[in-house]
């Protein structure tokens, strides 16, 4: 969140500890959840979920949760997730499988948006195996002869 909102974005913020939200409030809207157990706290009372220009998601896997998130991610917006995966036992934890993608799942998971990258492997500080993507929700398809979105590679 602060690396966002030192760039001038309206951030939001969802956990269950009150202790992690207490640093992520200095950076923007923060909100106590637990939304494994509970309803999903960004949507109104018709049950519409509060879309974002960017959804970013950090060593977390809730698999229950990914259609919620997809839904979350507003037309051209942009999903950044990374979470730990298969192999990660080896190195510590999380070591349960309910809790480490398993090899290509993020891409399955995310295969109705357009990948603009995607990484599966092996960090060394700290050591962890992890799966990471980046993709947009497109509004409609790309037709012939038309020119394609450009999605920068780098921070520049």
């Amino acid at each position: 969140m602060a690396w966002f909102a030192a760039r001038g974005c309206h951030t939001t913020g969802i956990d269950r500890s009150e202790q992690a939200l207490d640093t992520a409030r200095a950076h923007g809207r923060v909100m106590t959840a637990d939304i494994e157990n509970g309803a999903w706290p960004l949507q109104d009372g018709t049950g519409q979920i509060e879309t974002f220009d960017v959804v970013v998601v950090t060593n977390y896997l809730w698999r229950p949760l990914f259609p919620t998130l997809l839904n979350s991610v507003a037309p051209e917006g942009l999903l950044l997730y990374e979470t730990f995966s298969h192999g990660n036992e080896t190195v510590g934890k999380p070591a349960r499988a309910d809790f480490l993608l398993q090899p290509g799942e993020l891409l399955r998971r995310c295969q109705a948006l357009r990948i603009i990258a995607f990484e599966d492997g092996f960090l060394t500080q700290p050591a962890r195996f992890v799966q990471r993507i980046a993709a947009v929700k497109h509004n409609t398809g790309l037709h012939a002869g038309t020119t394609p979105p450009r999605y920068p590679l780098s921070l520049e």
